[in-house]
């Protein structure tokens, strides 16, 4: 038999993952580390196997049956092995719990996120009904409902796979999308007053929960956001079979994370209970969002590192032109720049990891909370962004093996396009950003990542370089609105890079104390790449562009 290339092989991902192991050596404690370290450990190897076990085989998805063999409404979900086997590892080793113990420095969304980096590409994206289970936990407690907290709390952070509830998010319907005010489901109370839904969610992720928040216009209710309510719903009866009034049209044929069983469903007389008042339902939503968007972009950064390990281990094994890929200065130093974008994407996203636990902690001032407010849509943004690009050059790393789809590594370019889509697409949230910031003045934001970065690390003057261009742009911008929200995106991404060279800056201060020189590395490379990323182009000249006749 001639020649046979081998194929990459999956590092440990904890083992082989300095990045992590860094962040959390230098970031936690040693009681607390230690403490994490086993769950780390079982996630990881759990990962190993979990790709052991895709090599070669079919791919499988959820499968929908809608009536049995006697013409019974059933709506039965097959779900996949790794599906199957998400309660058990959430429960046993905190994934949901651990964001919401005690801490009394904070950093207990640090290490609920570094379980969830680990497991997540590992879950086939399970992950997203924990994420929205984090939400929806983290909604309750901020709605003060004791009702409801009572009910639904303990089993979305039960640490028994048999008591463990996963909770929807129905916010998403045809006429809508992100502009959540078109929303038509409605809510009428029957004569006994039990709230009932009526509608169509057209994009019900996770359909397999046992529960989901939805938002809904109550009966006889004005138009807009302030007019609709959040409702708690329950899918299930006791007996297992699904509530009356709720039904599953199809299951959603997607681009990728097709083995989440993402559903479109009919609504007609669901039981609902309100969550507080039936209205200002899209103010009682803002806590769950900054939840789920970590989650996003905590998840996307296990994808990025997912590709960038894959490519890197098939440097090492392929050769080509009479070397190893790993060996040609140009394909090493393409690796090397992905490397150092994903380092600082890291930094971002983990620093936001930090600063949500600290606010929930009640350990942040009035200004690190504006600050985290701003930070939190610009690391979903941004990673989101670069997870899509990180994943494609990967493939383009393994050349034509990379297009090859049982080689496994064009489901993680199909996957990771849903990183800048869910929970708010890109230009959804730098106009968020632009709410964030509250006006034309960045001084408070710019002088918080200036007093972060340390003065024995090179590259400060570069950030202030670009803040102070995005200072200047914006103040002109904001004198005409259109232009401001064209800029957005741009004036977006580059707060973001600012934000993760700053980060980055600070890992590669505690890294050189030690004598670990990479991160400074990843830093001046990163910084080489520039942070500046404003543009906007005129109303004419965009006319003019898009002119097609």
């Amino acid at each position: 038999m001639g020649f046979i290339q081998q194929g990459p092989q999956l590092a440990h991902p904890l083992h082989h993952d300095r990045v992590l192991r860094g962040w959390l050596q230098h970031n936690l404690d040693a009681a607390a580390h230690a403490a994490l370290l086993p769950d780390l450990q079982a996630l990881a190897d759990y990962a190993l196997q979990a790709y052991a076990r895709r090599q070669g085989t079919p791919r499988r998805e959820p499968q929908l049956t809608q009536w049995d063999a006697w013409g019974r409404r059933v709506d039965r979900i097959a779900l996949t092995p790794a599906w199957e086997e998400g309660a058990a590892l959430t429960a046993a080793h905190g994934l949901l719990w651990a964001g919401h113990a005690a801490d009394a420095r904070g950093m207990q969304r640090a290490a609920q996120f570094a379980r969830v980096y680990l497991y997540h590409v590992a879950s086939e994206f399970y992950t997203c009904p924990l994420a929205m289970t984090d939400g929806a936990a983290t909604a309750l407690k901020a709605s003060g409902d004791a009702t409801l907290l009572q009910r639904a709390l303990p089993r979305f952070l039960s640490r028994d796979a048999a008591t463990l509830w996963l909770s929807g998010q129905w916010m998403t319907e045809t006429s809508g999308g992100s502009d959540v005010s078109r929303s038509e489901v409605e809510a009428h109370q029957d004569a006994s007053g039990q709230w009932r839904l009526h509608g169509r969610k057209w994009f019900t992720s996770a359909i397999i929960g046992e529960a989901a928040l939805t938002l809904a216009r109550p009966s006889g209710a004005g138009a807009g956001n302030d007019a609709l309510g959040m409702f708690y719903v329950e899918t299930h009866a006791t007996d297992g079979a699904w509530q009356p009034g709720l039904r599953i049209q199809r299951l959603k044929d997607k681009l990728g994370t097709r083995e989440l069983p993402t559903a479109e469903i009919e609504l007609d007389g669901l039981a609902a209970t309100p969550v507080g008042e039936p209205r200002h339902g899209v103010r009682r939503i803002a806590p769950m969002l900054n939840i789920t968007r970590t989650w996003n972009a905590i998840c996307a950064l296990a994808s990025m590192r997912r590709a960038l390990a894959l490519a890197l281990d098939y440097a090492t094994r392929r050769e080509a032109f009479g070397a190893l890929l790993i060996d040609k200065p140009l394909h090493r130093d393409t690796l090397a720049g992905l490397n150092a974008e994903f380092e600082a994407a890291f930094a971002l996203g983990f620093g936001v990891a930090r600063l949500l636990g600290e606010v929930e902690a009640g350990l942040a001032d009035a200004e690190t909370q504006a600050v985290w407010r701003i930070l939190t849509p610009l690391a979903k943004l941004w990673t989101g962004k670069l997870a899509v690009r990180i994943t494609s050059e990967c493939l383009e790393a393994c050349g034509g093996a990379g297009y090859i789809e049982d080689t496994g590594l064009p489901q993680l370019l199909r996957d990771a396009q849903v990183y800048p889509i869910w929970e708010g697409t890109t230009n959804v949230l730098a106009l968020d950003t632009l709410r964030a910031l509250g006006g034309d003045d960045l001084s408070p934001f710019a002088t918080w990542l200036q007093r972060q970065w340390p003065q024995e690390i090179p590259g400060a003057t570069t950030m202030q370089a670009a803040l102070a261009a995005a200072a200047q742009w914006l103040l002109p911008a904001s004198r005409e609105r259109a232009l401001l929200e064209a800029g957005a995106r741009g004036m977006a991404l580059t707060l973001a890079r600012c934000a993760a060279a700053t980060l980055l800056a600070r890992q590669a201060q505690t890294a050189a104390v030690l004598g670990d020189l990479r991160a400074a590395a990843s830093l001046r490379r990163f910084l080489g790449h520039g942070l500046l990323r404003l543009n906007a182009s005129s109303a004419a000249d965009c006319a003019a562009i898009l002119a097609q006749d």
